[in-house]
């Protein structure tokens, strides 16, 4: 099914960005087991696994419009301490979900309502899940202190939730 061209690179847009999300994600995850933090690191891991699942989403509604895929993550630059890592992802997301409002505007000028209705879960997730966690972390770094958040995140990882 040959998809508007405008609409692809707008999915290869996309696509570039969750991949650059996903590899945030494993690297602050990475940084998080290194330090101790098993909970944000069993969460953050979580992330990761979802902006994958995300990119692939994306990738085949482009094979499908049969478009090339293109697969180069955006640039990124990682943070170092805890609160920098957490408000880079939150960052990412509110960027994420602006690209995403962007992109389901584009699919309805284009009448594309399987793409719009595809980025709309990917919007939900988005904003009801991971940037409400980012921001519920970093509120809880202010509410109860940057060393008193840090020593309840050392615990096991359980649920990623």
């Amino acid at each position: 099914m040959q998809g508007h061209p405008e609409i692809i690179d707008c999915l290869n847009a996309l696509l570039r960005g969750e991949l650059a999300a996903r590899d945030q994600y494993f690297i602050h995850s990475r940084q998080y087991e290194d330090q101790g933090f098993a909970r944000l690191y069993a969460r953050i891991d979580h992330e990761m696994q979802e902006e994958t699942q995300h990119a692939d989403a994306i990738l085949r509604r482009i094979l499908m419009l049969e478009g090339r895929p293109d697969m180069r993550p955006d640039a990124f630059t990682p943070g170092e301490s805890v609160p920098q890592m957490l408000r880079i992802d939150l960052e990412t997301e509110y960027r994420v979900r602006t690209n995403l409002q962007g992109a389901m505007a584009l699919c309805e000028r284009h009448r594309d309502y399987v793409t719009r209705d595809l980025l709309l879960a990917q919007l939900r997730d988005t904003e009801e899940d991971h940037a409400y966690w980012l921001e519920k972390q970093l509120s809880l770094i202010e509410q109860v202190g940057l060393q008193n958040y840090l020593q309840s995140q050392m615990g096991g990882g359980g649920n990623p939730s």
